[in-house]
Order: structure tokens, then sequence, then C-alpha cells
């Protein structure tokens, strides 16, 4: 296996030349950089990237960490986050806890001990314990989406609140009073704010928020299907469901057309966050979304700040909220 010193050898200059046209080829002049790839490419050398991270200290890797891979969401802060590392010679390591506390600490040790630059965590858990152990990582973090009280880190995220009101001022403004609530669980940020949008703008409106049409689906397609289930079959219905999350909407949806109830004729829906191929979806639900490519730039600009400005530590942390926006569909009736 070819060796950075066969490199050095071949292209006739020092090894830590080498070392450092790879790393930061900015550095070394266009005829010598041009001298060693030849050479990297004529011996068939492959860096060793822990091995790089060794030597250093730390490594160009980037730990991005978050419940769910799978969810869009994540996918398109993650595209975000690799393009923006990669033009400045970062790359990003995706790991999925599963909103598992256990697993997720797992995985940021893990990560640690392979020497990251620094990591994009969507935190899975809270309290004294969670925080404490965040705390204690001494590496360049920016937690994004769920907003822990007590990690004084940079925080990236979307006005929660803001998207629970808009949907509900919507479907109050087309004549709405019997309104239901698919939650998520309510020991997260995202979930919490949501639901505290919905119930002060019902009160505000001096409307009552009925305790029954206020369901956990726990951001979970079965969970909310079954949650769905339980509002239909009451023997008054809401007339419109708002859906915490897509993955509660998409169930309420499918709960709605396999009772013979028809949307938005019999029931109308709102939901926050989009789908992939929403435009196909009969009906097209109404929804707030978050700028998933807005929020992944600042995840991955601040990141990289904190990465490579050695005085960055000294900065106290921020924070970065978004307000969603209204995208409206054919899913919401018009009552009264």
């Amino acid at each position: 296996m070819a060796t950075i010193r066969d490199v050095a050898k071949l292209a006739e200059v020092s090894v830590s030349t080498v070392s450092l046209a790879l790393s930061n080829p900015g550095r070394v002049s266009a005829k010598t950089l041009e001298r060693i790839r030849g050479a990297v490419a004529a011996v068939g050398y492959v860096a060793d990237p822990l091995a790089q991270s060794l030597a250093r200290g730390k490594s160009r890797m980037i730990g991005f960490v978050v419940g769910n891979v799978g969810n869009p969401f994540f996918g398109d802060i993650r595209r975000e986050l690799e393009n923006y590392a990669l033009e400045h010679q970062h790359f990003v390591v995706i790991t999925d806890s599963s909103g598992k506390t256990d697993r997720e600490r797992v995985m940021l040790e893990h990560l640690i001990g392979l020497k990251v630059a620094g990591l994009a965590l969507a935190p899975s858990s809270f309290g004294p314990d969670y925080v404490d152990f965040i705390q204690s990582l001494k590496i360049p973090m920016v937690c994004f989406d769920q907003k822990v009280a007590g990690i004084e880190r940079d925080f990236v995220g979307s006005d929660n609140y803001l998207a629970g009101a808009m949907l509900t001022e919507h479907l109050l403004q087309m004549g709405h009073r019997r309104i239901a609530f698919i939650a998520g669980p309510q020991h997260m940020h995202t979930a919490s704010e949501r639901y505290r949008g919905f119930a002060e703008t019902m009160a505000s409106s001096g409307v009552e928020v009925i305790p029954n049409y206020v369901v956990d689906g726990q951001f979970t397609r079965s969970a909310g299907y079954e949650a769905a289930m339980r509002l239909l079959i009451q023997p008054e219905r809401p007339t419109a469901i708002l859906g915490a999350n897509n993955a509660v909407a998409l169930a309420a949806l499918q709960a709605m057309q396999e009772l013979g109830f028809n949307c938005p004729d019999d029931i109308s829906l709102a939901m926050i966050d989009d789908v992939a191929w929403s435009n196909v979806i009969t009906p097209r639900i109404t929804m707030v979304v978050q700028d998933t490519l807005k929020l992944g730039g600042i995840i991955a600009r601040r990141l990289l700040h904190r990465i490579t400005n050695a005085d960055s530590a000294g900065e106290p942390p921020q924070d970065f909220v978004l307000a969603p926006k209204f995208v409206p569909g054919n899913s919401c009736r018009r009552i009264g």
C-alpha cells in the first residue's frame, strides 16, 4: 500500500509539504500542487482520515446526529450542511439515534473518539443529566430543531409557536370552532410550542379548547392513526383536525378515508411540515412549512465558524429562529 512518503519521494518534496498540499492546497504553489497530485495518482496513495485525525488532534469530519435520518426535514438540512462543509474541506458523518437518549449518547461519545471537528445535533432528550452531558462536551457544536433548556450552545430552528398559531387562525377564519389537535410528545420543544400556539390562539379568539379533541399522536404515523380514529368515532366529531406534524396529519387523512369521510367536505385537515410529493396528495393539504434549506445553511455556516475560528470559543451562544411559511391547499372548507 502506498504511503505519504512514497508520494513525497516521487514528487521530490518533503512529507510535510505533501501533508500541507492535501489538507490545505491553497497554501502551496500551483506548480508544487500539480506535481504532488500527479505523484498521488501515480503511486495510488489514499489518505487515511483516521490517522490524520490522530496526528492533528482533530479531523475534518463533522458529526450529524438526528433522531430519524429518513425524515425529509433532516434530509434537506443534512444536504445543505454537507454541501457547505465540502466547500470548506470538511465531511459529514451521519448517525441516527432513533430518538433514544442512550443511543444518542453512545454515538456522540464515539464521534468524539474519532476526533470529529464539530457536531450538528438535533437533541433527543431533556433534563439536568442530559444537559450536563451535552455541556460537558468540549467541542464546537450547533443544536437545531429541538430547543433544550439549559444547553448553552448555538441553536437553529423555526418558530413552532407561530406554526401552530397560523394554522389555528386560518381554521378559525374559515368558521371552524370544533377544532381537534393531534399533538406530539409534550416534553419536546417543537411539540409543546406548536400546541401552545394552537391553545393560545383559540383562547384569544374566545373559543374553548375541547379536552377530548386534544389527543397525543407522538409525532408518529401509527400513534397519529389511532388518535385520529378516536376523534372520528366521537358522537360529535370535530369539524377540523390540525396535525402537529406531517406524519400524524397523513395518518388522519388515511383514517378519514377508511371510515368513508371526505376531506374537506366532511372534515377539514391542516398540518405542520411538508412531505415529499405533497402536490399529488388529494386533497392538497393546507400546511405551514419550515425553510429547511435556509435552516441547513445557517447550521452549516455557524458550525464551520465555530470550527475554523479559534476565537469563537469565547463568543456567547446565539439563537437563530426562522418564521415558517403558510402554504394554502384545498383540504380546509369554509363553514358557517
